[in-house]
């Protein structure tokens, strides 16, 4: 199963897990990341600010995991923007080793294919950061999806819809579909590591690291992977069966391992 790793905030998350990416980077000048939007990664980029100062980043390729389907990629809440704002700018990557699906209508059938190419061409993704819906979803494969799925157009939920309104002027402006990788593109990264704060997430997180591995909740893949670390904060991990001893776990894990 997935290591749980407990902290007490999104700040002692965001230092850890950038900490971790800091590594990679060091170690291999061109590793490839998988990068999450929404709120919850955003500690980690934060954190990555000064942890990457002085550190040569022009060889670091990243994938983003998702677009909307249909939005003007100047969108302030298009993907690419925000991957460009919080994460391309303020750590100084090249701009054109980052790349997000093409969401644009003409020839969507076929971008998925083309993601799942390019992905392959740079090695495969060293470490992908996860968040988590509440419905369970990571990246935006919906309840149902496959655990073989690669990127490929999906319709969001309304619960997806209505949890992603708080970025545009209503619901009726989120997008109904986007082009997503798929869990089995996800399933693929060295390692996986998912982010889940607040109690709102916290039946989510305990349904996808302790409860069966089922389609209907996506999050649950991450169970059949060799490398799954999930960082949560008090509140998050509040129902957890078995937090104590995944803080014990984790208090007395080699330090040879990291993360």
């Amino acid at each position: 199963m997935a290591e749980i790793v407990i902290v007490r905030d999104k700040a002692e998350a965001g230092a850890l897990v950038a900490d971790e990416i800091a590594g990679l980077i060091r170690a291999d000048p061109q590793t490839v990341l998988g990068l999450a939007t929404g709120s919850t990664p955003l500690p980690v980029y934060e954190a990555l600010r000064t942890r990457l100062k002085g550190v040569d980043v022009s060889r670091v390729r990243g994938f983003a995991l998702d677009e909307y389907v249909g939005i003007d990629p100047s969108h302030p809440e298009s993907y690419r923007s925000v991957i460009t704002r919080e994460v391309v700018e303020p750590l100084g990557l090249d701009p054109s080793r980052i790349r997000t699906p093409d969401g644009s209508p003409a020839g969507i059938e076929h971008h998925g294919d083309e993601y799942e190419q390019a992905i392959v061409e740079a090695g495969g993704i060293d470490l992908q950061l996860l968040g988590i819906g509440t419905d369970g979803h990571i990246g935006f494969n919906e309840p149902g999806s496959s655990f073989a799925s690669l990127t490929r157009v999906k319709t969001l939920t309304e619960q997806t819809r209505r949890d992603n309104a708080r970025f545009f002027d209503s619901v009726d402006d989120v997008p109904m579909h986007c082009i997503t990788q798929g869990l089995g593109t996800i399933l693929r990264a060295r390692h996986l590591v998912l982010l889940a704060f607040g109690e709102g997430k916290a039946a989510a997180v305990a349904a996808a690291v302790e409860g069966p591995v089922t389609a209907s909740l996506p999050g649950s893949a991450i169970q059949l992977h060799p490398h799954a670390t999930v960082v949560v904060d008090e509140a998050a991990a509040s129902r957890l069966d078995r937090a104590g001893y995944y803080r014990y776990a984790y208090a007395n894990k080699p330090d040879w391992q990291g993360l």
